[in-house]
């Protein structure tokens, strides 16, 4: 027997009918929020116009718009599928890298961090300047958009390639979020907030600078000095050697929680 809290009009509305309600209202919160801004918002909307049209036009008669739609319902799933790709993708690595999945299962972002470890003493080596920022649980969509768009996998020949002089993308920042290599050449903010130091270069502001408004990792290769540095929580933790690099890296991605 369910129980029921009132009804409106002749419908019962029970408990379980509330925490269904509430439910769908957070996922549906959560979804908008994480297309906001995006092209795949925008195609979302024509998609949800598209749909509301072939369920008006049986009931105005209209027979031919009604032929069309029905001889597309078959393959809606499918062009929801192709057109949707890059962001359901990123969609699902957002629900598995979150705080209530990793309670349960064990999510390891380690190959990730291998890779830009790796990605990272490669460019000291060859003596290229770098800034790489990793997304935490802080929206970075603004500085994302200053870039260019790359959504590519992480790996240390795509690093190597974006961060060779002769790049046209090498200028600037690329930023790391939900295990992906979101943009490149994305303009970060500078620290007005750095000590009078030799050291301290327009990449070490940078990175403070996004590290004092956000929660994310900047890691600094300094194209001067060959130091490795990363931006923390407004401070900047210099000279790291390859174990004090990964060992930053773990500890701050084991707390995170990261958000398109």
């Amino acid at each position: 027997m369910r129980f029921v809290l009132f009804k409106i009009g002749f419908i019962p509305v029970t408990v379980m009918d509330m925490v269904d309600i509430a439910v769908m209202s957070y996922i549906i919160f959560r979804v908008a929020n994480f297309l906001r801004g995006s092209r795949a918002a925008q195609m979302f909307v024509g998609l949800v116009i598209i749909m509301i049209f072939s369920v008006i036009a049986p009931f105005f008669q209209l027979k031919g718009m009604s032929w069309i739609f029905d001889n597309l319902r078959t393959v809606w799933i499918i062009a929801f599928v192709i057109l949707f790709q890059p962001e359901i993708r990123r969609l699902l690595i957002y629900v598995g890298q979150s705080r209530i999945v990793r309670f349960f299962v064990k999510v390891s972002g380690n190959r990730v961090i291998e890779e830009v470890v790796k990605a990272t003493l490669e460019l000291r080596d060859r003596g290229y300047g770098a800034l790489l920022v990793m997304g935490r649980e802080t929206g970075l969509r603004s500085w994302i958009e200053s870039g260019v768009r790359v959504q590519a996998e992480v790996s240390t020949p795509l690093i190597l390639s974006i961060f060779n002089p002769r790049s046209p993308l090498h200028d600037g920042a690329i930023i790391i979020q939900n295990d992906i290599i979101e943009a490149a050449k994305c303009i970060l903010p500078l620290s007005e907030d750095v000590h009078s130091r030799a050291e301290y270069g327009t990449r070490h502001r940078a990175a403070l600078g996004l590290s004092e408004e956000t929660d994310a990792m900047v890691i600094v290769v300094s194209e001067e000095t060959g130091k490795i540095s990363v931006a923390i929580g407004g401070e900047l933790l210099y000279d790291l050697t390859e174990e004090e690099l990964k060992r930053v890296l773990e500890e701050g991605n084991r707390y995170s929680n990261p958000q398109g």
